[in-house]
């Protein structure tokens, strides 16, 4: 028999082991499936700001002159073919409703829908020839999250947070944020699909209650805790070892540790009043305080490791960016909601010298037809369209590809939306081809066989 003074002494190394045990278990979890990334990565986040609906290319970043030289003629007379629209109504020919003027000292083209984005263009890669193969809401939002027009296949955070995993133990790796309005589609564009869960995309809104069910269900942490416990022990009661489980228990334990920190990071407080004014926090139009609320919450979100952030658009009233009437009116009020909380960020992540290591991605599901749908309004067009990307190793004041001289179709370097993945996992550090997961009988990636990186827009 052992003295209970010489049983602690023997037993104090266990103590540390079981200890050692717990951080390591933690590490694992808030560690990637890639012990180290496959080449040095330029970006250590994402920031995705979604224009859910599909802005306008020959009105925002895409100049036509061509444009105002046919407006109003037919379609059909003017181009060498055109394409069955979603809505199968062709109109005439139509001249964007606002200008363009040049801007930073790459000279690139911006309409006056983004004042202060055209202040940034020095930072921006432009990519004008992105083509989509779904011209309808859902799968073509599909095909732009996941890389397959499907549903069911996990969004590109969720692969961002498979294969690298998070900075920080307390929060997701892959999170979104709510600004009012969940794309067609719905929350499966920012599922885990056949990876475990703990990948998938946690929501949140920004406003004093970020966490929809992730709330406290009691005031004293220490009864909090223990039925979380409670609950762990229960999900191991009898069960074998299990992926859905122990992605189950993750997920608890995770959305536990969030309740004490994503308040605090939702805290606007402490934040100056400059950096507040910088990103339109004090804009009279509610939608740019949504939107500009989201871009901090997002710039705070990765200072604290968060791998992959995106931003949906605000609700304004009526649909998003997809002005299939009102063109001048729908976009305007989608471009006053965004405009100065982009520029905003971009400024902020630059003055912070964080935007080296972050990757802040613009775009939407597709763009829209250089002819009117009705009198005013655009139809869905995949067949070329612009994104941009900045920081995180993206090439400041390039443009890669371009449209025909009605901004119609891709004329030069076309890129699908497989390149557009493949060159953000690059800039994470990742070979699009090598993250893979077995999956019905064969390795699954983000970019299933396609994908080439769009080396143009890298520095």
């Amino acid at each position: 028999m052992l003295s209970r003074r010489e049983w602690l002494f023997r037993s104090a190394a266990g103590f540390g082991g079981v200890a050692l045990a717990t951080l390591l278990a933690d590490q694992a979890r808030s560690e990637g499936v890639l012990a180290k990334p496959h080449h040095p990565p330029k970006a250590k986040a994402v920031i995705f700001l979604y224009m859910d609906g599909g802005p306008s290319q020959v009105d925002t970043f895409d100049y036509k002159p061509t444009l105002e030289k046919f407006h109003g003629k037919d379609p059909h007379k003017v181009l060498a073919k055109v394409e069955p629209t979603q809505f199968a109504n062709v109109g005439k020919v139509m001249q964007s409703p606002w200008k363009f003027q040049r801007y930073g000292e790459c000279g690139a083209w911006v309409s006056d829908l983004f004042p202060h984005v055209a202040k940034c263009v020095d930072d921006l890669a432009f990519v004008k020839s992105l083509t989509s193969k779904f011209s309808e809401h859902t799968s073509a939002n599909y095909f732009l999250h996941t890389g397959a027009g499907i549903q069911g296949r996990p969004s590109w955070g969720a692969w961002a947070s498979y294969g690298l995993g998070s900075g920080n133990r307390d929060l997701p790796t892959f999170v979104i944020l709510n600004g009012g309005l969940i794309p067609p589609g719905g929350l499966d564009n920012f599922n885990s699909g056949f990876l475990p869960a703990a990948h998938q995309g946690s929501v949140l809104k920004a406003g004093k209650n970020p966490l929809a069910y992730v709330l406290p269900l009691e005031k004293e942490p220490g009864r909090q805790k223990a039925k979380l416990d409670l609950m762990r022990k229960l999900d191991r009661l009898g069960a074998p070892k299990d992926d859905a489980i122990d992605s189950a228990i993750a997920n608890y334990e995770t959305a536990f540790r969030m309740q004490t920190v994503v308040p605090e990071i939702a805290d606007l407080s402490k934040e100056s009043e400059e950096t507040k004014k910088l990103y339109g926090l004090d804009s009279k139009y509610p939608h740019t305080v949504n939107f500009g609320t989201q871009c901090l919450i997002a710039r705070r979100l990765v200072e604290k490791g968060v791998r992959f952030v995106e931003l949906t658009c605000p609700s304004l009233g009526h649909d998003r960016w997809d002005q299939h009437s009102g063109l001048k009116k729908g976009h305007e009020d989608n471009a006053r909601a965004v405009d100065q909380p982009i520029a905003g960020l971009l400024t902020d992540l630059k003055k912070l010298g964080m935007l080296d290591s972050t990757l802040v991605v613009w775009g939407g599901e597709f763009g829209r037809t250089p002819f009117a749908q009705g009198s005013d309004g655009r139809d869905h067009n995949p067949f070329g369209f612009t994104v941009w990307m900045a920081g995180g190793g993206a090439k400041g004041g390039v443009s890669y590809g371009s449209t025909d001289e009605f901004g119609y179709k891709v004329a030069d370097g076309r890129a699908e939306m497989h390149d557009l993945h493949a060159t953000m996992l690059h800039l994470l550090g990742v070979d699009h081809t090598k993250l893979t997961f077995r999956f019905g009988g064969r390795d699954m990636r983000l970019t299933d066989v396609h994908g080439e990186v769009i080396k143009p827009v890298v520095a």
